[in-house]
């Protein structure tokens, strides 16, 4: 699995981690930027595209991100 950072999330703001593929599913837990994730696949709903990721420091701990908000570690 490749490591990839968050980034591009507003200072005050976390990307959300969620339960499936897109915004309806519930939140796991909120990622600053800079966290690292490793990313297992992803996959288009709609227009976005979702990653399954799990948390690096948390290997455990798994869910969906946004694409458009990790870029390569």
């Amino acid at each position: 699995m490749d490591k990839y950072e968050v980034f591009g999330v507003e200072e005050d703001d976390m990307l959300k981690m969620r339960s499936g593929p897109g915004t309806g599913f519930t939140v796991i837990v909120g990622l600053p930027n800079k966290a690292v994730v490793r990313v297992m696949n992803c996959e288009r709903t709609g227009a976005t595209k979702w990653c399954k990721v799990a948390l690096d420091v948390a290997p455990g701990l798994k869910g969906y991100v946004s694409e458009a908000y990790i870029r390569k570690y």
